[in-house]
């Protein structure tokens, strides 16, 4: 913490609700302090850029109307990953001197940012990074990228300090947050602003040079855009791979020299870095001098990298990122594209002489990067890591859409007993020896963000939306294809809705595929897509169960023990024991009951109690990546997932294990769960919904 206090700021409420406690960084145009939300009773960090004081006042109203449009937009994209830093509100101040600035309110992280981890373990003789250990700290911002790029915006200032990492960094378990996705590029299409900065001997620049690609030095090289990134992205990983920066030079014209010398590529072997061909192969196209030789996207980047790294699977892309020929010849900026724009679709059938900068096709929507740094005496401040920069602190500038300045519009949150899965990518299916033919091809898969219940849905609350009239009444007896007499006999009675006071708060079971999507609905909800519902079991890491690579026990689901086994004697029913051990439940047990089986998510009970049904029809897998995959249109059985109390096999228990079932089976051993897009308002009334037991 630092005693500086350069606004006099310490101590005051901001906008009658944060309360202003100490300053945590400064750089050229903003300053960063430490707050809490006086009504929430958290900590923010609030970004005052205090640089635009002596912006014009006839220019204030329509900058603010910048932040707050650009805000929007940045707010959109953190809502897609939880690897993007997420903004609260949006506002202007003036000190009691008269000094008006603008502020960013933003959600305060702890942690480091990378820039002060990799000093850190200089100092400490620390050895350098594997390429491994690169990959994986690397990948959630490159995914994080990935989603803004897909929408034909490049963020324009990678660099360390923009990467914020919270946990130890070389663990793979830690988290990451990418910054700045800011306002310079904003403020420098503001001519008028520019011209009032000059009088100062002030400019504003939108990169940071140490990490800059050659069309950041020299327009001759062609337009900034995503491919932009991907050549920072790079230099930050050979940074980490040989322990100092990638590019040379102690100015301005020695780093621009540096980024586009041909003699001298700054690839890891080049700089002494030990990696293997595919690995170097991967950086020489990364770090092509000319724009459109390079990946085009993050996407493209990380996942020619995993591949380099020895992850199987398919490189695996979202929407392409524009071609470089889609930006102006020369243009300083990136452009949002239109998505009806064929650029979008399909980078290379892009024409020029129909779609041209400034008309309909490309919308320049200025979401530069506060990489903002001072020029004036000749002299180039905020340059490396031992500079000034403009947010070396826990925080971004991505101001929050609001009717008015300092008025907070709150963040959309998954609803009670729902959990949010950030948008992500990983590999469905699997391929292992002994997985079943319909687990294979393993393929990528992408998802947006969305909610998902933290539990099965309980016989209590399936009675109460049928009381309502909302869902068909749940059935009493079991029912399937080719059911014996003596199975009906035997299983009815394990349809917990025959015993609503004893087993309410077990999973509703003996529901029809077309019941369960009923109760979804009927609380503003759908069923979980089948790719969802095994992002949300395994996360993006390949582990082998919900909760990791360690083998079931009794502790981690309610599946077949010796409890399990008795059971099936007393019934005439030949059940064979998952492990050793009594669980607690012969059969179905209470919903959340087993905290050590959780998926890294937070959803309960994925494994074991009941399979859940999901919303895809059946259908054989290809090897073709996918983003969004909703199943076939049509087919004879629905998907279930995730085994049920009677399971005798590690195997059922891995999220890429699949069944099937007719829509119409009535099993004791099937229930569901819902989900929800992320950002889809509940408007379920509170009398849908009963109190959860």
């Amino acid at each position: 913490m630092s005693d500086r206090d350069p606004l006099n700021l310490a101590g005051q409420v901001i906008a009658e609700k944060y309360r202003v406690e100490h300053l945590v960084g400064e750089g050229g145009f903003a300053v960063v302090y430490r707050a809490i939300h006086t009504i929430w009773n958290k900590p923010v960090a609030i970004k005052f850029f205090n640089g635009l004081s002596s912006a014009p006042t006839d220019q204030r109203e329509s900058l603010m109307q910048d932040f707050i449009n650009e805000g929007a937009l940045l707010t959109e994209l953190s809502s897609h990953s939880a690897n993007i830093v997420q903004a609260r509100d949006v506002g202007t101040y003036t000190s009691p001197t008269g000094q008006w600035m603008p502020y960013m309110v933003l959600e305060w992280l702890d942690g480091r940012p990378l820039d002060a981890i990799l000093d850190a373990e200089q100092q400490a003789g620390a050895p350098p990074w594997s390429v491994v250990e690169v990959y994986r700290l690397l990948e959630p911002v490159a995914m994080a990228l990935d989603i803004a790029h897909g929408r034909g915006i490049a963020h324009r200032d990678i660099k360390p300090a923009n990467i914020f990492v919270n946990g130890e960094p070389r663990s793979g378990g830690c988290t990451v947050k990418l910054l700045d996705f800011g306002v310079a590029k904003m403020m420098s299409d503001n001519t008028h602003l520019q011209a009032a900065l000059a009088k100062t001997g002030t400019s504003i620049t939108s990169f940071t040079p140490q990490y800059g690609a050659p069309e950041q030095f020299s327009r001759s090289h062609g337009a900034t855009g995503p491919w932009t990134d991907v050549y920072a992205l790079a230099l930050v990983a050979i940074e980490m791979l040989i322990g100092r920066p990638a590019l040379d030079g102690g100015d301005l014209v020695q780093l621009a020299f540096s980024s586009a010398n041909p003699q001298a590529r700054p690839t890891p072997r080049n700089l002494g870095a030990h990696v293997t061909d595919q690995v170097e192969a991967v950086f020489v196209r990364a770090l092509k001098i000319s724009p459109s030789e390079r990946y085009a996207s993050a996407g493209q980047f990380i996942s020619a990298f995993a591949i380099a790294c020895g992850f199987t699977g398919p490189a695996v892309v979202s929407n392409p990122a524009p071609a470089p020929e889609a930006f102006a010849s020369g243009a300083t900026g990136m452009a949002h594209i239109n998505p009806r724009s064929p650029t979008t679709a399909n980078p290379a059938t892009f024409d020029p002489q129909q779609e041209k900068p400034g008309g309909k096709g490309l919308i320049f929507a200025g979401i530069g990067v506060a990489a903002i740094a001072v020029l004036g005496g000749g002299a180039f401040f905020a340059m490396s890591r031992g500079g000034e920069t403009s947010n070396p602190t826990p925080s971004a500038a991505a101001p929050l859409p609001s009717a008015a300045p300092s008025v907070a519009e709150k963040p959309f949150e998954c609803p009670d007993r729902t959990v949010k899965i950030p948008a992500g990518q990983y590999f469905m299916g699997s391929d292992q020896d002994d997985a079943l033919a319909n687990q294979k091809p393993s393929h990528n898969v992408k998802l947006d963000a969305f909610c998902v219940d933290l539990y099965e849905v309980t016989t209590s609350e399936y009675k109460h939306c049928s009381d309502m009239g909302k869902c068909r009444r749940a059935p009493k007896e079991v029912e399937w294809e080719g059911i014996t007499a003596k199975q009906r006999e035997t299983y009815s009675p394990l349809c917990n809705i025959n015993d609503v006071e004893g087993r309410g708060d077990h999973p509703i079971n003996c529901v029809t595929w077309q019941m369960a999507d009923t109760f979804c609905k009927a609380q503003k909800k759908r069923l979980p897509t089948e790719a969802e519902w095994e992002y949300a079991t395994r996360g993006p890491d390949g582990r082998i169960y919900p909760w990791g690579d360690e083998d079931p026990t009794e502790n981690h689901l309610n599946a077949c023990g010796t409890e399990c086994v008795k059971w099936g004697k007393e019934h005439g029913e030949r059940l064979m024991p998952l492990y050793n051990a009594d669980d607690g439940f012969p059969t179905t047990a209470p919903v959340g009951k087993y905290p050590a089986g959780k998926s890294r998510f937070g959803p309960f009970d994925v494994v074991g109690n009941v399979w859940e049904w999901v919303a895809d029809y059946e259908a054989a897998y290809t090897s073709e990546a996918q983003v969004n995959p909703h199943g076939p249109e049509t087919g004879e059985k629905r998907v279930i997932r995730g085994g049920g109390w009677n399971g005798s096999y590690k195997s059922w228990l891995r999220p890429s294990f699949r069944y099937a079932a007719t829509p119409d089976t009535q099993s004791h051993g099937y229930g569901f769960r819902c989900a929800m897009d992320f950002g889809t308002p509940d408007e379920g009334s509170d009398e849908a919904k009963p109190a959860a037991k």
